[in-house]
């Protein structure tokens, strides 16, 4: 079998059989495969696309391309699951949800990423806890999510690594959006970590990798079959990004955000929906809830008697960090200098947030990254950011602005000015949620 045989066949819109996927992906993790082959089949499937079954074929294959957690020997009382984002502008939600989940019996091994261009990324906003690792031995992370319940880590170089090599070639080739290779990539991660069951957040919206409600439906409704004819239930929300998820986005602020929303102490109400809802269906797909309204009031309770903030805090404190951060956020985040609100230049109710240029705009603050190397200012970002239907006066600010100087400020408060707009009349509100595949 030659490499170029499978990508000429895939080209001519052939169903590629499981050997002639298995054969090329081999050849991706052994590097007989080259870069310029991984582009033109990359090309060729985009165009050409892939059915389910070559695409739970595909997922298989880069799933077996490493090592692959086994929770088995690992006397858990309980089912590990998972969930995964597509990313967004104020997106903290797993900081939450691990934590709840673990204290409703679940297990969570969470492997989660970076900041990729306007969205945040999970393991930046934990790297601003002083000690937290976000790359543990893979030891560590086995003993923190069986003692714990959750671990949120970064992914190492032996899970999936097939994906590694494919993703790096799509982000330069123009075929990063082929629903395929996206299905692929995320589940055979998420299959090498040993889930049992998945949930996917599928952001929709102008601050959205995936802006189109079609486009976002398909690819829920593939995760979902190919996850199925993987081996693994699962079920996509489709949620709202037309705004700042919750009342802040950066780094350090999200997560005093995410210990406040732990500890009741706020809880910003889309935020909240769309955490509970994930959690819901999570604990829905392993029989931990009969159905919605018992998983909402067994999480409910979890928040509400403290567990799932004691756990978030044992799960800091087990990698690395400090062992009374939840009691004591302040003492430990990093602070910005300057810390200002930014009021509109027009007052009235907010109609329309441009979230993508607001994402973009916490670079300008060098809270998250113009080069892959860049070290990041965990300390900047917004809070109390304002939400659409709300009105924006002298006292109500579009935000507070957290910056390194007075140069960023002002650039950041610039952004906000002109990408919030306000209208004389209540705009219609979005749901936050706007619907839910189960299969």
């Amino acid at each position: 079998m030659l490499a170029q045989e499978v990508i000429r066949h895939k080209r001519d819109g052939k169903k590629l059989t499981k050997e002639e996927i298995d054969f090329f992906i081999r050849g991706i993790t052994d590097w007989s495969v080259s870069e310029c082959q991984i582009a033109a089949w990359t090309m060729a499937v985009f165009l050409r696309g892939m059915e389910d079954d070559e695409t739970v074929a595909l997922t298989r294959a880069m799933t077996a391309s490493g090592q692959t957690m086994a929770w088995a020997d690992k006397n858990l009382n309980g089912p590990v699951v998972d969930k995964h984002s597509t990313g967004g502008v104020g997106d903290k939600v797993s900081l939450m949800l691990a934590p709840m989940l673990a204290a409703c019996g679940a297990y969570v091994p969470m492997i989660s990423g970076r900041g990729l261009g306007h969205t945040g990324g999970t393991l930046d906003k934990l790297d601003s806890i002083p000690g937290y690792s976000t790359v543990p031995e893979i030891d560590t992370f086995y003993k923190v999510t069986k003692d714990v319940g959750c671990a949120i880590v970064g992914q190492t170089g032996d899970l999936a690594p097939a994906d590694k090599r494919i993703y790096a070639v799509r982000d330069v080739t123009a075929t990063v959006e082929s629903i395929p290779l996206i299905t692929a990539s995320i589940l055979s991660k998420k299959l090498a970590a040993g889930l049992e069951a998945l949930v996917m957040d599928l952001k929709c919206g102008n601050g959205a990798f995936m802006a189109g409600m079609d486009n976002a439906r398909k690819l829920a409704k593939m995760i979902v079959a190919v996850a199925k004819g993987a081996g693994m239930p699962a079920h996509a929300v489709l949620t709202d990004m037309n705004q700042v998820l919750g009342y802040a986005a950066g780094n350090a602020v999200e997560v005093a955000e995410a210990v406040a929303y732990l500890k009741g102490v706020r809880r910003e109400p889309r935020l909240h929906e769309i955490t509970t809802a994930l959690c819901s269906e999570a604990l829905i797909l392993k029989g931990l809830a009969a159905d919605r309204d018992d998983a909402r009031a067994k999480l409910q309770t979890v928040l509400d008697n403290g567990k799932a903030a004691e756990l978030f805090g044992k799960m800091v404190a087990g990698l690395g960090g400090p062992t009374d951060f939840v009691e004591n956020p302040d003492k430990y985040l990093p602070k910005a200098p300057i810390v200002r609100p930014v009021f509109a230049e027009k007052e009235g109710y907010v109609a329309e947030v441009d979230t993508r240029e607001i994402g973009l705009s916490i670079i300008l603050l060098g809270g998250q990254r113009k080069t892959p190397g860049q070290k990041l200012d965990y300390s900047v970002g917004y809070t109390d950011f304002i939400h659409i239907g709300e009105k924006a006066d002298k006292q109500t600010p579009l935000a507070v602005i957290h910056a390194k100087d007075e140069d960023t400020f002002a650039q950041a408060a610039t952004v906000l000015k002109a990408k919030i707009k306000t209208a004389d009349k209540m705009p219609e509100i979005s749901p936050v949620i706007y619907e839910t595949v189960t299969e």
